[in-house]
């Protein structure tokens, strides 16, 4: 197994190199001078003072020094200087990121409490009403973009019904700025009750928006990787010995119905992670995807690149958890048996 993790290490380091290679570049071929841009804004029209900012960016030295530059930085640890805020970009990937996490954890609970059971039903009741809604349900998850369900969310549940708040993230003391660390958690731990629920009714609504689309998938991955399974000689064999055909199921076909099915879970929550920047901006979330979407709209060339870093680091590191799940359940992957 260790010999399996280190492979694929090897394999995640080219990838990352791409990724900032090809980030860096588009940034560098973008038309527009960010300090030009953020200068103006300010009201500072002089030349020599923009040509100061942008040496101190070192947006005047050529593409290759400066690509050299910044993989330096990344070896140390430092990903520059934020354009627009003059902080640096570190501190405030870290101050937004654990928002962000709190979302994509809560949104892909919400997930796959619904979606397992409900794939699970909708094949073991195949061809009835159960699973004609199933279907349906998951279609439509598909199909409906984020930001228009979190209209709608929004108008039902806060305009109409008035129960949940429109936007924003519940302010609770953490000893940090409100924006900042796991809230549900750090209530939850301390037994401070009427700040739990405060923080889940501002986390409700983004959480389903977000949550729609990898819940639709994985009920219907469910579904057709467990009437595969369903159909396969082992299964037969456990239900000819007189086995409950509850026991059946959950202990014999979902287990290996779910390999699949675990490979697409850990991929859709970086996708949550790395598509959340319409539903944080919907919602006022004080989180990464809203962060990217301001550094974008500013041109904050040094932000937009740590951010895109860190969201390619992300999925390569659930890339990694994937395949070592998979492992897990098929010990063939591990030992070379197995393909993936």
């Amino acid at each position: 197994m260790s010999g399996y993790i280190l492979r694929r290490l090897g394999q995640a380091v080219p990838v990352l190199l791409g990724v900032t290679f090809v980030v860096f570049l588009l940034m560098y071929l973008t038309p527009g001078d960010p300090v030009q841009l953020f200068m103006g804004q300010a009201g500072i029209v002089s030349q020599e003072e923009i040509e100061r900012v942008r040496h101190e960016f070192g947006l005047d030295r050529p593409f290759v020094e400066q690509y050299g530059l910044f993989l330096g930085g990344i070896l140390r640890g430092n990903l520059g200087q934020s354009i627009i805020y003059r902080r640096p970009v570190a501190t405030l990937i870290g101050e937004r990121l654990p928002a962000t996490i709190e979302l994509t954890l809560f949104a892909s609970l919400i997930a796959l409490l619904v979606a397992i059971p409900a794939g699970v039903v909708a094949a073991v009741r195949r061809n009835t009403w159960l699973d004609a809604i199933g279907t349906t349900v998951s279609l439509l998850g598909v199909s409906l973009p984020g930001f228009w369900l979190g209209l709608i969310l929004i108008f039902v549940f806060s305009v109409m019904l008035k129960v949940l708040p429109v936007a924003g993230r519940a302010s609770y003391g953490t000893g940090l700025h409100w924006q900042t660390g796991f809230l549900l958690l750090d209530a939850m731990l301390q037994g401070n009750w009427p700040a739990f629920v405060d923080i889940l009714r501002h986390l409700v609504m983004p959480a389903l928006a977000l949550s729609a689309g990898m819940m639709a998938m994985t009920m219907r991955l469910t579904r057709s990787s467990l009437l595969e399974t369903i159909h396969q000689d082992y299964v037969r064999t456990a239900q000819a010995k007189g086995l409950p055909q509850r026991w059946v199921i959950l202990r014999h076909a979902l287990r290996n119905a779910l390999l699949p099915v675990v490979t697409a879970i850990t991929l859709n929550v970086g996708a949550l992670l790395g598509g959340n920047m319409v539903v944080e901006t919907v919602f006022s979330w004080p989180g990464l995807g809203r962060l990217v979407v301001e550094a974008v709209e500013s041109r904050d060339y040094p932000l937009i690149r740590g951010c895109v870093l860190v969201y390619a680091v992300t999925y390569v590191f659930l890339n990694l958890i994937a395949d070592l799940s998979y492992a897990r359940l098929d010990p063939r992957v591990a030992a070379g048996g197995g393909k993936r």
